[in-house]
C-alpha cells in the first residue's frame, strides 16, 4: 500500500511529511468522500420531490412555458437523470481512489473497477434505505438498480476510455520507433 512508503512521517522540525503519492491517494479519497456526502444530503428531506418541485416548476413554467402535467414527467425524468448521473460520478471517483490506493503497472484493472462498482452499489442501497425512514422521501429499489446501472456503465466506460488511450500510446510509441 502506498501509506506506509515513508516509514518517517515526522521531521525534526516536528512538521509532518507526506509523500507525493501519499497526498495524490489522498486527494483521490477526499473527492469521493465529499461526493457521497452530497449524494447524503441529496438524500434528505430537502431535496424531496415536493421541494424540488417548489422551484423546477416556476422555472421550467416560465422558459418553456410548461403546464403541470408536463412538469410531472419532466420533473421525474430529472430526478432520475440526477440518480444516473450522480451515481456513474460516484463510481468514476471511486475507481480513482482504488487506483491510487491499490496502484499496479497497468491503468485499468478489473480489482478497481469491481471495488468501486460494489461501493457504488452499497452507497444506493443505503441511501434508498435512509429515505425509507423520512416521512418525504420514498426509497424505491428501482432507484437502487438504477444507480447500480450507472455505476456499472461508468466501469465499462472507464475500461473502454482506458483501452482506447493505452492502444494509441502504443501506436504513437511506435511511431517514435521508428
Amino acid at each position: 500500500m502506498i501509506l506506509h512508503e515513508s516509514a518517517d512521517v515526522s521531521s525534526r522540525s516536528g512538521k509532518s511529511r507526506v509523500t507525493r503519492s501519499q497526498k495524490e491517494v489522498l486527494k483521490t479519497w477526499i473527492a469521493a468522500g465529499l461526493w457521497i456526502i452530497l449524494i447524503a444530503i441529496e438524500s434528505t428531506s430537502y431535496l424531496s420531490m415536493a421541494n424540488t418541485s417548489r422551484f423546477l416548476y416556476p422555472i421550467l413554467h416560465f422558459l418553456f412555458r410548461m403546464d403541470r402535467a408536463h412538469f410531472r414527467i419532466w420533473h421525474h425524468l430529472i430526478r432520475k437523470t440526477g440518480h444516473f448521473v450522480g451515481y456513474f460520478i460516484l463510481s468514476f471517483l471511486l475507481f480513482r481512489a482504488w487506483r491510487a490506493t491499490l496502484p499496479l503497472t497497468s491503468r485499468w484493472a478489473m480489482r478497481w473497477a469491481a471495488i468501486a462498482f460494489f461501493m457504488s452499489v452499497v452507497v444506493a442501497s443505503l441511501d434508498e434505505w435512509h429515505q425509507t425512514f423520512l416521512p418525504s422521501r420514498t426509497g424505491l429499489f428501482s432507484d437502487v438498480v438504477l444507480d447500480s446501472t450507472a455505476a456499472l456503465v461508468a466501469q465499462v466506460v472507464i475500461m473502454i476510455l482506458e483501452s482506447w488511450w493505452s492502444g494509441r500510446r502504443s501506436e504513437k510509441e511506435s511511431l517514435v520507433a521508428r
